[in-house]
């Protein structure tokens, strides 16, 4: 168990035998693109965020911002691990190098469900915006778009950067649709922002206490979750030690009022606490404007739920290609998945992350929610570990963008996310748990044995340019 907090000694240096690398072709626009598109804010906004009111009401727009703060912190151990660790495997190879490869393993599978899990969430929300011109089944509607993204995912990674720039423009103007409807027909004033009001089973109006707002952060932080792609791509930003960091932060900023200024809206635009409650957007917005527009926004999410589906097939196979790299399945899984295609992106990697995700399109969206919650907590509280760790060793004087308020941003980034993942169901926690723990079986029996040749961590040689 000592190599839980001891460093990989392996982790910066390429080995000679290691796989093709991914090749640099977008820069700080091209990936604040691809990253906004995977945090992808409409569809978030659409998708994710209904149940959060239903849950929260009227303190949802309050949740959300607390957890865009609480996610400052989190860029900032992103964006320092990012440009001292700059590789493709995202957290894992973060936390591997500074806190130990067993620490490393363990958010590599974390890392796994939550990009495995999230991107069908999101796939199953496009029958609903689909609704106004068919009626879809939302399982078979979700595989589909899942099998779509796969196919775009297999393309350059430049194509897909325009591709997804297009989309994004059209899911921010459905985002900001929905605002100035919101504010323009607005039933209540800001206070009602911090009212603390449901709507109850028996029609009546509950109260939303602070263990709700608690146990609802850990999805709050999944709804600005994805500007850690900037970390993902790395390999393929130019630069990286520079626009890692510019891509993370910017990311933030941009998708947290993308999201949140909709949502302060609804909330004051709702007719009344039970339509708020209930989530159903589209038909708000109709409400506040006509079927016509109401159809326009609908499909721009539809879109948008497609970009959102591309750009994290693209995210999660960048993953899965550098654990293969990185040696941590038996030699012919390595080889399969370590294969680069003609466009330069990793093929087999892009199916086994897109296929078993349009699959899960068929299993409970709740168990789907608190397991992705749960999972997201705990990679960001190992990242605010490794965090804590970066500036010891040869990593004190590394070439790195350095967050401010070091350590007192980590320590309490890691009390916090604590305290929230004591708040989450049991169910979700088990379910969580249960699958670590078979990794945990995983490392002990297959991979710690093999420590020379298994899980070897590693960064391209020519990422030691200074800053």
């Amino acid at each position: 168990m000592t190599d839980t907090l001891r460093p990989v000694e392996t982790a910066v240096v390429e080995a000679p035998d290691s796989p093709q690398k991914l090749k640099r072709s977008i820069g700080v626009v091209g990936g604040t693109l691809l990253t906004i598109s995977c945090v992808t804010p409409a569809s978030t906004l659409f998708v994710v965020v209904p149940d959060l009111f239903g849950s929260l009401g009227t303190a949802t727009a309050l949740t959300i911002a607390i957890g865009s703060l609480l996610c400052i912190a989190v860029a900032f151990c992103y964006s320092e691990l990012g440009t001292l660790i700059p590789s493709a495997g995202g957290e894992y190879a973060m936390v591997s190098t500074l806190a130990g490869r067993l620490a490393g393993w363990l958010v590599f599978v974390l890392s796994l469900l939550v990009v495995m899990v999230v991107p069908p969430v999101i796939a199953m929300g496009t029958a609903d915006y689909l609704a106004p011109i068919v009626h879809l089944d939302p399982a078979m509607t979700g595989a589909g778009v899942m099998l779509l993204a796969t196919l775009a995912g297999l393309l350059d990674l430049r194509a897909n950067a325009w591709i997804t720039g297009v989309f994004l423009v059209l899911e921010v103007v459905a985002a900001g649709v929905v605002a100035v409807l919101g504010f323009a027909h607005a039933e209540r004033g800001p206070d009602s922002l911090v009212s603390m009001q449901v709507a109850g089973a028996d029609g009546g109006t509950d109260t939303v206490t602070a263990l709700l707002i608690v146990s609802g952060l850990a999805i709050a932080l999944f709804v600005t979750q994805g500007f850690s792609t900037a970390v993902y791509l790395s390999e393929e930003l130019e630069n990286p030690r520079r626009n890692v960091a510019r891509t993370v932060l910017a990311t933030l900023g941009i998708s947290a009022v993308i999201i949140l200024v909709p949502v302060v809206a609804i909330t004051l635009g709702a007719s009344d606490l039970a339509e708020l409650t209930g989530g159903d957007i589209s038909s708000m917005v109709t409400a506040w404007s006509n079927t016509a527009v109401g159809t326009f926004v609908s499909l721009c999410v539809a879109l948008a739920i497609v970009n959102a589906g591309i750009v994290m097939v693209i995210q999660n196979s960048r993953v899965l290609f550098a654990s293969a790299r990185d040696k941590a399945w038996p030699q012919p899984v390595n080889t399969v998945l370590a294969k680069l295609g003609r466009f330069g992106s990793p093929w087999v990697a892009t199916l086994a992350v897109g296929v078993p995700g349009a699959a899960l399109c068929f299993v409970n969206l709740d168990t789907l929610y608190g397991v992705t919650g749960v999972s997201v907590t705990g990679m960001y509280l190992l990242v605010a570990v490794a965090a804590l760790l970066a500036r010891r060793g040869a990593h004190k004087h590394g070439q790195a963008w350095r967050m401010p308020l070091w350590p007192a941003m980590p320590l309490l980034l890691i009390v916090v996310l604590v305290y929230i993942l004591s708040q989450q169901e049991t169910e979700y926690l088990l379910w969580t748990g249960g699958i670590t723990g078979v990794a945990t079986l995983y490392w002990a029996l297959y991979l710690r044995p093999r420590r020379h040749t298994r899980w070897l961590v590693s960064i391209p040689t020519d990422e030691q340019a200074p800053l």
